[in-house]
């Protein structure tokens, strides 16, 4: 699908790699361009035409966030850096605000570094508990075991909507429910899932929810905090400067902005900004209904032929979404992917910064293919005829 629009496919390259960052197509490439080129002025702070349409721009593609997620206002989109600033300016802006010693943060083995490491130094900084939600026998969080993890000093649950090794797609609507009658709050990781399901935290009526820009096709370095009206203005900024104050004076005195320019400090990743806006008008061109049905058939061609190589180890059969991870028996998983790239293709290897999902799957690497739209059943294909190759172990030594 739509992969014209992908420069870098011109390449020759198969690129299995879209979980760690998507490939990024003319029209983000364009209108990032198209403002370095004809009005790279700074935001919010000019009173000259160029100026004025870097706002309008900047400020437009707030609005264009908020329905894609399907948010109540646009006040309750925040830009970050991606989302592990977004995470970190939740854990330490508002959490570290609330939370106390012996107070429970529930989590998984399978999370990101970002959605751990984080309550981590909470944990070692006030004294909070940081405990893990049972995986089933398919590596999956189910609403059973959230309700099995929870006591009555839980107070937060911070999951990934999709992981990034597992793939398994989280019950989320259902969790933030149970959580919230039992008074939890309920955060969000939407990296893996943005670009492939449908978001709207309206229905989920998740409290926070963060993703990044380029996992979705868009730039790097800018990525979107959701906070829910409950506690928009109870987030307190960790980084100040300009940008974020209305006034301050010799003697100490200042006034902060309202959010979300509160969370905002200093100048602002424009470019991004904009690339972001042109990321989210292809991909609701496209339709995340379109995307995520092709994407499945995609996954499940892939497990099928996957499946008649006998050495093949795939560790998440049956998740739902367009992540598998894999091994190939007596092959270490970095040198299967210097094999592969090779022959041009492209996979992760290593623990892909879940450092901890080695006690629930008892390994410590494995290959990663993130499929997206723009890939193909011939690109499978070409990817199976180069494992079925009878010399794969005399090419890697």
């Amino acid at each position: 699908m739509y992969r014209d629009e992908f420069p870098i496919l011109k390449n020759g390259i198969i690129y299995f790699d879209s979980g760690a960052t998507a490939l990024k197509p003319k029209c983000m490439i364009e209108a990032t361009n198209d403002y370095y080129l004809n009005y790279s002025a700074n935001v919010h702070r000019g009173d000259y035409n160029l100026s004025l349409k870097v706002d309008q721009m900047y400020e437009g593609v707030r609005e264009k966030v908020r329905h894609f997620i399907n948010a109540p206002s646009k006040n309750s989109i925040v830009y970050t850096s991606g989302a592990t600033d977004s995470i970190n300016k939740v854990v330490f802006g508002f959490f570290a605000n609330i939370l106390k010693k012996d107070d429970e943060v529930l989590i998984t083995e399978a999370e990101h570094a970002s959605n751990i490491l984080p309550w981590f130094e909470l944990q070692d900084k006030i004294g909070i508990k940081v405990k893990y939600i049972d995986l089933d026998d398919n590596h999956k969080v189910t609403l059973e075991n959230v309700k099995k993890a929870i006591t009555s000093n839980t107070k937060v649950i911070s999951l990934a909507s999709i992981t990034n090794v597992i793939g398994d797609v989280r019950p989320i609507k259902e969790i933030v429910s149970h959580a919230h009658e039992k008074g939890i709050i309920v955060l969000e990781d939407a990296a893996q899932s943005i670009a492939h399901t449908k978001t709207d935290v309206t229905d989920t009526n998740v409290d926070f929810l963060t993703f990044s820009a380029h996992k979705m096709g868009g730039p790097t370095g800018i990525g979107v905090l959701y906070i829910c009206d409950k506690y928009l203005h109870l987030v307190k900024p960790i980084e100040f400067g300009g940008g974020m104050n209305a006034s301050f004076e010799a003697d100490g005195t200042r006034v902060y902005d309202e959010m979300p320019h509160l969370l905002e400090a200093g100048t602002g990743n424009i470019a991004g900004v904009i690339g972001l806006g042109a990321i989210i008008d292809f991909l609701d061109n496209i339709g995340l209904e379109n995307i995520s049905k092709y994407e499945l058939q995609l996954r499940n061609y892939l497990i099928n032929r996957l499946k008649e190589i006998k050495e093949i180890n795939i560790y998440n059969e049956n998740s739902e979404s367009a992540i598998v991870a894999f091994n190939y028996k007596d092959i270490f998983a970095q040198d299967l992917a210097i094999y592969l790239n090779k022959y041009g293709i492209c996979v992760r290897a290593g623990n892909h910064c879940a450092k901890i999902l080695k006690n629930a799957i008892n390994v410590k690497n494995t290959c990663r293919i993130t499929l997206a739209f723009y890939n193909t059943c011939d690109e499978i294909d070409k990817l199976i005829d180069v494992l079925k190759n009878p010399n794969i172990k005399n090419e890697l030594f």
